[in-house]
């Protein structure tokens, strides 16, 4: 689906970066590049980062089999899944274990987002801005709002 449907935008509104597992890694140009134009250029006042439940990627991390390069793009994925792993024992599904795991990894994006200089100088020089975690399940049509928005300059 389309993320401006999601949301109730039309086209054209809401800039759009996609990757796999909705990383947001400080090495990543492609990603750092649409986050400054985003925020600098475009003066977008809010960042929405949005897992979705069923996650492939999610899944994969954390899976075992070996795919190539990908395992090391999900890498931060296992990395929460292992700081994490008593929460994450603790639900007896893997349906229910995944969903979590990727509301945790929602969460870590947030936090990656806002830490980010670009979203920090943002703030600095006033700019309103918020970053928000949101979790779409692809079978309902419904957000879960994670409730971790980090807001900064005059909004």
């Amino acid at each position: 689906m389309p993320a401006n449907e999601i949301v109730g935008l039309d086209p054209g509104e809401m800039f759009v970066h996609r990757n796999v597992a909705n990383l947001a890694p400080s090495q990543d140009a492609n990603y750092l590049s649409v986050l400054q134009f985003a925020i600098d250029v475009l003066k977008v006042k809010h960042v929405l980062v949005v897992g979705h439940y069923g996650c492939g990627g999610i899944a994969a991390a954390v899976d075992g089999a070996r795919r190539g390069l990908v395992d090391h793009w999900l890498h931060p994925i296992r990395e929460v899944a292992h700081e994490r792993k008593d929460e994450l024992a603790a639900y007896t599904h893997d349906r229910e274990r995944l969903n979590r795991l990727c509301e945790l990894n929602v969460i870590r994006q947030v936090r990656n987002v806002a830490s980010d200089v670009f979203v920090q100088d943002a703030w600095a020089r006033g700019q309103p801005l918020s970053v928000h975690g949101w979790v779409y399940s692809l079978s309902s049509g419904l957000i879960t709002d994670l409730n971790v928005t980090m807001t900064g300059g005059l909004g």
